[in-house]
Parts: C-alpha cells; structure tokens; sequence
C-alpha cells in the first residue's frame, strides 16, 4: 500500500481532507493508498444525518468546534489533535469484503505495535472490550474510500456535549458512562500518537508518494463542496 503524503507539514480544516481522499480516488492510478490526518476540534456527521438533530450547534459554537458532513454513512464522531483520522482508498467490489480488510488490517498494524486491539462485527476497533475507533466507508466510481477516528486521548467535555445524545441518555450516563464505553490509547501503550502514526505507516505502508502543488490546488477546489452551507446544512 502508498502512503500519500503533503508537500507542506501544516494543519488543514477536515474539507481539506475529505477532498483529498475523493482526489486521490478519482484520479490517481493508485491501486491502494493511506494517508492520516488531525484537526482542531471538529464533528463529523454522516451523509444521511441532519445536523441539527445530530450536532449540539450551540455548544460547537461557544466552544470553537466546527461542524461538517461527510459523504460515507454512519453517525457523528468528535476530532481534536489528540487523536488521528485514516483513510484507505482502494478498489471497488464488495462492501463488506473490503471493509473487513481494511478493519483487519488497522488491528494487525496496531497489534505489531504491541497494542492487542481487536474488531468487531459493528466496524469498530476495540481494546479490552472498549473501543478506540470507528469506520465508515463509501463507493465512487471504480474505488472505495474507508476513513476512521483513531483514539489516543481527546477532550471527553466536548465529546459528549458536541453530540447530541438523547436528553435521559445524557442525564443517566455523562462522562464517567462515555469513558466506560471508549478506550484511550494513551493508557494501554507507552507510544506517543506521533509514534503510533509512524508504526501504522511503516506496518502498513512500503512506499510513499507526495502530492505535488497542483495537486494541492485541486484539493483545495474540490474542498469547496464540503465547506458550502448548502451541503453541511443540507436535509
């Protein structure tokens, strides 16, 4: 598998990202490709999902949490620089086939790092019983695009409160019941995440190819889509 690498190191906002793995899929002839990524504080809700019954907007918005839609399915996850995003494009053909290699191979490349992180039937990683990323997947022409959360630590406050659980759930559970239900990578392994993302990369990885300016430059208009209110605020 390549790893797609940027020209410039520096941080991006997540349309960015959700651009560059739809480039890549569209028009590199690359047969399987990865790349990771981290934001500032953002929600990321799912193709079929409406914002507002999803998304606290008051909360992100006293809290600087940006909100944005994603083309795969699924629910809503919370991003901070404290965890890592991965993408995985590759060939088009069954979906679940294709999703079970891609779980597989995030387990075993953790596992090589002493991390004894296992799947489950609901496309989750999980470790000791809790889970530490959750995956979503969706079809282009001819390719398939896998994208996940990798949780090493993050900001619980906001996780709870930027996505809008039903009021008696919020109530019953809060943190202590969310931190029940995820595992934080940073208590099982001694690995910072910058080491983490270096052993994925090398465990899964055995070439790297770099993005050129131009490249970029087409990211960043295909970009457009995902910032525009009428997809983010669409129903």
């Amino acid at each position: 598998m390549i790893y797609i690498d940027l020209p410039e190191k520096q941080t991006r906002l997540l349309p960015f990202y959700l651009a560059m793995e739809e480039y890549v899929a569209r028009y590199l002839p690359i047969e399987s490709a990865l790349f990771m990524w981290q934001v500032e504080p953002t929600v990321i809700f799912g193709r079929n999902q409406v914002v507002e019954n999803e998304v606290n907007l008051e909360y992100c918005q006293q809290h600087n949490i940006r909100t944005y839609r994603r083309k795969s399915g699924g629910g809503c996850v919370y991003a901070d620089m404290s965890n890592v995003m991965l993408s995985v494009i590759t060939r088009e053909g069954n979906i679940n086939e294709i999703f079970a290699e891609y779980l597989s191979l995030l387990a075993k490349a953790l596992q090589s790092l002493g991390i004894d992180a296992r799947q489950n039937d609901h496309n989750d990683i999980m470790l000791d019983g809790r889970k530490i990323s959750g995956n979503a997947i969706y079809h282009l022409p001819g390719r398939t695009i896998a994208h996940g959360t990798l949780l090493y630590d993050t900001d619980m406050e906001n996780m709870l409160h930027a996505i809008t659980p039903p009021q008696e759930k919020l109530a019953r559970n809060g943190v202590k019941s969310v931190r029940q239900r995820v595992a934080l990578l940073k208590d099982y392994t001694s690995l910072s995440l910058d080491e983490i993302k270096a052993g994925l990369r090398r465990g899964i990885c055995n070439k790297t190819v770099t993005l050129s300016p131009v490249d970029v430059e087409k990211i960043e208009e295909m970009a457009k889509e995902y910032e525009a209110s009428e997809f983010i605020f669409s129903k």
